[in-house]
């Protein structure tokens, strides 16, 4: 199909035109590893019609509206998915990262006492992110067909939902890569997503969803506020874990970082309260950003806004069972130690 003239004219007019005419951010190209490969199928090797006609459209949308967003939606391995054309690349700005959305939803879809053994499903896709620009995609395809929405998939009861849903999107939002967040997930819609009804807005009315949505706007917030959390999500200097290999206790531990910032997170996903000792903290201080357990989004933490290491540059932390925290690393002002006051100088009387 893509070897003909007629074809690849319509489907770049096409693009054009919602684009220019309805002023679409951008688009997303579906199942691009179909087109890469014969019939999505990589043994049967390149199609090279397709892999041409991907380069001159994307180039061209590019040439005319330098600004457009285009996404690849691809579970491939082909490289240079998001290099530009001139480049030798396929052109896309971003790529859904198809990998780390099913490990991290079948991850937090679990219940607590299987998760120290899918503990490296939520640490993998560091080992491979460098490699294109990765998009992180709660998007339509996870609410819909009978997949349930985000906040069901949650491997718990009701309301235990809310709190591992709450770590969800803090993990989310603290990983490298761009951020994708379908309409109806940001209060914790139960019901799937449906294009001939609007989102079920009077789950307002009920605490649980409207202190979901007060997180989901803070965090928000915090990501705007905060460069260390996306400046260099392309760039190895802005992350960095800590602790990756905590598997019985199912805690994860890293930082983000920026030129004038660090940040630091720490999750808890085990399903039981945890103790964590962070050292090496001389000097240092953290001042919380965003508890994921906090009262204000009906969790049920008590958490100092300031922690200061001990006098063996320790800091402690006392975890809730499902809970995230978001901490800004500062240095620590202390006021310099006064000297003792020196002793006066014993007076000899004089004497004629």
């Amino acid at each position: 199909m893509h070897s003909r003239g007629d074809v690849c004219s319509f489907l770049q007019s096409a693009s054009y035109f919602w684009l220019q005419e309805y002023h679409f951010d951008g688009l997303r190209m579906d199942a691009v590893g179909n087109l890469i490969y014969w019939q999505g199928n990589q043994a049967r090797g390149e199609n090279k019609d397709a892999l041409r006609f991907i380069r001159n459209m994307n180039h061209g949308l590019k040439s005319r509206m330098p600004d457009i967003i285009l996404a690849a939606e691809d579970s491939t391995a082909y490289p240079d998915v998001c290099k530009r054309v001139s480049a030798g690349g396929l052109g896309f700005d971003y790529k859904w990262d198809m990998g780390w959305m099913n490990d991290t939803l079948k991850f937090f879809s679990s219940e607590a006492k299987y998760r120290p053994d899918m503990y490296h499903k939520l640490t993998f896709s560091m080992a491979y992110f460098y490699n294109e620009r990765y998009l992180m995609p709660l998007s339509h395809d996870e609410v819909v067909h009978g997949k349930a929405t985000i906040l069901q998939k949650m491997g718990s009861e009701y309301e235990g939902k809310f709190p591992l849903g709450r770590a969800l999107y803090l993990y989310m939002y603290t990983h490298p890569g761009k951020k994708l967040v379908f309409m109806g997930s940001e209060f914790g819609q139960l019901r799937e997503w449906d294009e001939k009804k609007e989102q079920d807005w009077f789950m307002l009315k009920y605490p649980l969803h409207d202190s979901f949505r007060e997180f989901i706007k803070r965090l928000n917030h915090i990501y705007l506020e905060h460069p260390a959390l996306w400046k260099h999500d392309y760039d190895q200097s802005g992350f960095e874990w800590k602790e990756a290999d905590l598997v019985g206790d199912c805690l994860y531990v890293y930082y983000r970082k920026s030129e004038k910032e660090t940040l630091f997170t720490i999750l808890n996903l085990s399903g039981q309260r945890r103790k964590y000792t962070l050292g090496g903290m001389q000097g240092k201080r953290l001042e919380l950003l965003l508890d994921t357990d906090d009262e204000t989004f009906s969790g049920t933490s008590k958490v100092y806004p300031v922690l200061n290491p001990d006098d063996h540059g320790a800091i402690f932390f006392d975890l809730a069972p499902a809970s995230a925290r978001l901490y800004i690393v500062k240095e620590t002002d202390q006021p310099a130690k006064e000297e003792p006051a020196s002793k006066p100088e014993k007076k000899t009387k004089k004497t004629k």
